[in-house]
């Protein structure tokens, strides 16, 4: 049967109380407010991004070229090799306590399945009361982690093509997450705070679905001139060519993220945004807007979509709508913008510049799936490495996954299956995502 590859072309054309997650270096430092055209900023105003609806084919057609000479070889469906680094990640690190817990359990700190929030004093009890009265297990996590490990597990080769940073305390728990992250052959540099302890998150397991309630502590405390500023470490952000944070870090430390974002758009590195929970766009409105002119690709569900265009104002509950307008919202490169928008077991919506296309998820069987924790994230690190070249340069692991098809938005999709991970490639051209099991 004749594959993929084969058929190439020689050029591939979270109510916000209780809500959760320098020296030596010339690069610019430009964490101050962006400012849009005519000068205006984009906090504070509330674009109307129908006026940005023109399709811009012409750029986008040159885009693609250029960027199919500099990431493609003449050769029939040949990759470029992966280096290590080329993949960097800024988040919240947590260390995961995975529970089963029952209704009960959820109903006594008020929990809610499938949500995430931060810990408030209500849940001071909860980490030890699921400690003593059930099975725990711990695990790396926090939301950009995740993803870095993910994607790490589908690269293979190069060991650490992955990069991660974000804070931990001094303490076991801090530990744990350095072994972790080293077995998960991700390049993981935490700054260690002082004082605070390592951030953790409850994950209340209840059948097929996650509570999250994330204890954010030494996460939450990143310091940008003691870790992302010192050379050896913004040295790493420079060998990257995709760049990942989710906005859970956007309520830890705006002023790193908006360092790498510029640092990406003016080296011409693409940088990924993930809304992660409908807080985000509701109480941190000035962060996420501040950040999304510089953001090229951007990820959420149908919850945090909807929380998007009700702050912007979309007037509209269709995802496809929110994500056409998200799409259209000013940019500060040439780049056209993509958005993602998954939709649990429904389409998974996706707007570029010229259209607004859904991809519909392969079913799988109930009983296939343990739970949804860290289905999103999965959903992430697949894509990172699934995608095809013309957004960017990582590329699969084995010859069956290079051989994916040279077309605008293949789509993998993410549910939880006992941590292990397994894939079924799909060509999108027959109404199908690829499924990846986490």
């Amino acid at each position: 049967m004749e594959t993929w590859t084969e058929k190439m072309p020689l050029k591939l054309k979270e109510d916000c109380s209780t809500t959760p997650e320098g020296k030596g270096r010339n690069e610019p430092r430009t964490t101050k407010r962006r400012k849009m055209e005519g000068g205006e900023s984009f906090a504070n105003k509330k674009v109307d991004a129908t006026q940005n609806l023109e399709a811009k084919d012409s750029v986008e057609e040159s885009e693609d070229r250029r960027v199919c000479e500099i990431d493609c070889k003449t050769d029939a469906g040949e990759m470029p090799s992966l280096t290590k680094n080329v993949l960097f990640g800024l988040g919240n690190p947590l260390l995961d306590i995975s529970a089963a817990v029952n209704e009960v359990f959820l109903k006594k700190y008020g929990l809610k399945a499938d949500d995430q929030i931060l810990a408030g004093d209500e849940h001071k009890d909860m980490f030890e009361e699921m400690v003593k009265r059930f099975s725990v297990e711990y695990i790396a996590g926090g939301s950009t982690q995740n993803s870095m490990r993910l994607a790490q597990w589908l690269i293979g080769e190069p060991k650490q093509a992955a990069t991660f940073f974000g804070s931990i305390g001094q303490d076991e728990f801090g530990r744990k997450l350095q072994e972790k992250a080293k077995l998960s052959h991700v390049d993981a540099h935490y700054y260690q705070h002082p004082t605070s302890s390592t951030g953790t998150c409850a994950v209340c397991i209840t059948g097929k679905k996650r509570s999250l309630v994330a204890h954010l502590a030494a996460a939450n405390l990143y310091n940008k001139a003691e870790h992302l500023d010192l050379p050896e470490n913004w040295d790493l952000v420079k060998k990257s060519h995709v760049v990942y944070i989710a906005g859970f870090f956007l309520t830890a430390c705006p002023e790193a993220a908006m360092d790498v974002a510029t640092w990406a758009k003016e080296n011409d590195r693409k940088f990924c945004l993930n809304l992660s929970a409908p807080f985000i766009p509701k109480c941190f409105t000035k962060q996420l807007l501040d950040i999304l002119p510089l953001t090229d690709i951007l990820f959420g569900n149908e919850t945090e979509a909807g929380a998007f265009g009700e702050m912007q104002n979309f007037q509209t509950n269709s995802v496809k709508e929110i994500a056409r307008l998200t799409q259209a919202l000013p940019k500060e490169s040439l780049r056209p913008r993509l958005v993602v928008f998954t939709q649990g077991e429904f389409n998974t919506v996706v707007a570029t510049g010229k259209e607004v296309m859904e991809f519909p998820v392969i079913p799988i069987k109930p009983e296939d799936i343990v739970d949804t924790n860290g289905a999103g994230d999965a959903f992430v690190g697949g894509f990172f490495t699934f995608h095809p070249v013309k957004y960017f340069l990582i590329q699969r692991r084995t010859r069956d996954f290079i051989s994916a098809p040279p077309i605008t938005t293949p789509i993998i999709t993410a549910s939880a299956v006992n941590n292990h991970f397994t894939m079924v490639p799909v060509h999108p051209r027959n109404q199908s995502v690829s499924q990846l099991n986490l």
